[in-house]
């Protein structure tokens, strides 16, 4: 039965490709010539058809607060149509050292089977965007299993002359850490992916219960959904607040399970064009399901942003944290932890691609292994186009979690993780793609990990991924 759903996808995808339906709205002649390339520079995500007779449209100004939550853009497609469009894929993951294994030398296959879907509803003053993929996975290896796999984002923006209000969703539901899981492949986000898929929510580090630990029971489910308004008190300068809470849950027993309530506020001041001067306060309340520890914690930043429309968007910051326990945590006597916290990110985009890169320092959930972490973290990846037909991307993440109790009572455990991939991406169509990945996942600890019957200090897993992606052209509302 699982042989014949495999098949039967494949088959399904194949038929897809080679003969694509013409009932679409607004389907464009065969024979129309490409159509100029856009002045802009948007970037593609990896595992994305973005073929020569596809137009990137003009770009507009990123209009997100740089003290909000979300994660600054090169700016937005300007987009005055409402579509929606469905889509399938079907991604095969071979993996050796498989962490459910415990850590063994043996290798398996799971062939993830998902559909697809993404909207954009414009009207006057608001927008509603949703992107969804979930599915099937189906693996070779019975100590694996099978599951699904879900992924949903979605938001809703009103804009008036003076303010805006913004309220979103992220949620994932994963047989793995969301970390890493799928890089520079289409099982990375949810939706069609691509210039046509719609606008992300993009919540930072440090607004979303932290998975970048790979060590963990069972699948793992985590949402966060917040709230936002920006009110401009003149041409130059606004103030922003907003608030997410969050949750991380395990399907399984042994996962540190927590919720997290995060209030943000904000002030902005554009000093120029393109620069950008704020100060923020950021409180977080975390508490631990089965656990009487509960943190709360204080941050205050100094801001710096730079945004150049469709090239380059810039945000640094830092300043002091103030993070206090219920109970004392290790050996410490004391209820309060003083350090610092900051943040960088980059975008760039070019003709043939983009480049991001983005860093964070902080206090945090845990990962769904501590009662509270110190983490570094580093996340980088790239995508250009090599030739006519293929491109290429790298992606790149390394997390360091300390263990809260640790860093105040010098207890000291502390995990290091890191993914590192490449991989190659063609169209097959003008609406169908060809994926080929190689992922390193490698973890090492202080101290010994236990993963079924096996336990290690370390452990690397070598993933493979091959994934045939198809999407429908949009179906246009208005």
């Amino acid at each position: 039965m699982k042989n014949r759903k495999i098949i039967l996808a494949v088959v399904l995808l194949f038929w897809i490709t080679r003969y694509p339906t013409a009932m679409y709205a607004q389907e464009p002649p065969a024979d129309t010539p490409p159509k100029p390339a856009a002045k802009g520079y948007f970037p593609v995500r990896a595992g994305e058809d973005q073929d020569e007779d596809q137009t990137i449209p003009a770009m507009q100004p990123d209009e997100r607060p740089l003290t909000g939550f979300q994660q600054l853009t090169l700016g937005t497609p300007s987009e005055r149509h409402s579509y929606w469009i469905p889509g399938i894929s079907y991604t095969n993951v071979v993996q050796s050292n498989a962490l459910a294994q415990g850590g063994g030398n043996g290798w398996n296959s799971t062939s993830y089977i998902s559909g697809n879907f993404s909207l954009l509803q414009n009207w006057t003053s608001s927008r509603l965007s949703i992107n969804y993929s979930g599915g099937e996975s189906l693996s070779s290896d019975s100590a694996v299993g099978d599951g699904q796999f879900h992924q949903f984002a979605g938001s809703q923006t009103f804009s008036w002359r003076r303010a805006q209000l913004m309220f979103l969703d992220q949620f994932s539901y994963l047989p793995s850490s969301q970390f890493g899981f799928g890089a520079g492949t289409g099982l990375a986000l949810p939706g069609v992916g691509g210039p046509l898929g719609s606008f992300q929510p993009g919540l930072q580090n440090g607004f979303i219960p932290n998975q970048s630990v790979f060590t963990q029971v069972g699948p793992v489910y985590s949402n966060a959904a917040g709230t936002q308004l920006n009110y401009a008190l003149s041409a130059r300068s606004s103030v922003t607040i907003g608030g997410v809470f969050g949750i991380m849950r395990f399907s399984e027993s042994g996962g540190v399970e927590s919720n997290e309530a995060i209030l943000n506020a904000g002030y902005n001041h554009q000093v120029s064009r393109s620069d950008i001067l704020g100060l923020s306060y950021r409180f977080s309340a975390y508490e631990y399901l089965g656990s009487p520890q509960a943190m709360g914690d204080h941050l205050v930043q100094a801001v710096y942003g730079k945004k150049i429309t469709g090239r380059l968007a810039i945000k640094l910051s830092g300043g002091p944290e103030i993070t206090t326990f219920r109970i004392p945590p290790g050996v410490s006597a004391s209820k309060q932890y003083v350090a610092g916290a900051g943040s960088a990110s980059l975008s760039y985009g070019f003709a043939s691609g983009s480049v991001s890169l983005s860093y964070n320092h902080g206090v945090n959930n845990g990962s769904g292994v501590f009662v509270g972490a110190t983490s570094d973290q580093v996340t980088a990846s790239g995508d250009r186009k090599l030739n006519r037909v293929w491109t290429g991307n790298v992606s790149l993440g390394y997390a360091r979690n300390t263990n809260v109790a640790g860093t105040v009572g010098g207890q000291g455990q502390a995990y290091d993780t890191l993914y590192v991939g490449a991989g190659l991406q063609r169209p097959l169509s003008r609406t169908a793609n060809f994926t080929l990945n190689y992922t390193a996942n490698i973890q090492t600890s202080n101290n010994t990990v236990c993963a079924g019957p096996n336990c290690a200090t370390n452990f690397t897993t070598h993933i493979i991924t091959v994934g045939l992606n198809w999407h429908a052209r949009p179906f246009v509302l208005h």
